[in-house]
């Protein structure tokens, strides 16, 4: 299968968000985006395989557009663990 360009943020679209961040999430599948790590310098972002699908209001936490009671710490695991579960969805559909 050859992937178009913006292939895996596509398919975000009408997806649940796999971040699920307790007392942010707002399990709304019509703002889910594909979120990106941090891909290490300013305005870069990681490869697309690298991210997870992503509500606005996890989102939002995730780049500390907004104040949680959640550790950091807390945050970025919920992160890595939604970029799992992802490619994991990904894989089952053949698409990774």
């Amino acid at each position: 299968m050859r992937l178009t360009k913006n292939f895996y943020r596509k398919e975000a679209k009408d997806r649940d968000c796999q971040v699920r961040l307790p007392l942010h999430c707002n399990f709304d599948s019509d703002t889910t985006v594909l979120a990106h790590k941090n891909g290490g310098g300013m305005g870069m972002k990681a490869l697309d395989i690298h991210g997870a699908w992503c509500c606005s209001s996890c989102h939002d936490v995730i780049d500390n557009r907004v104040k949680t009671e959640l550790e950091r710490e807390d945050v970025i695991l919920s992160f890595y663990e939604a970029i799992f579960r992802t490619q994991e969805i990904l894989i089952r559909e053949d698409k990774l």
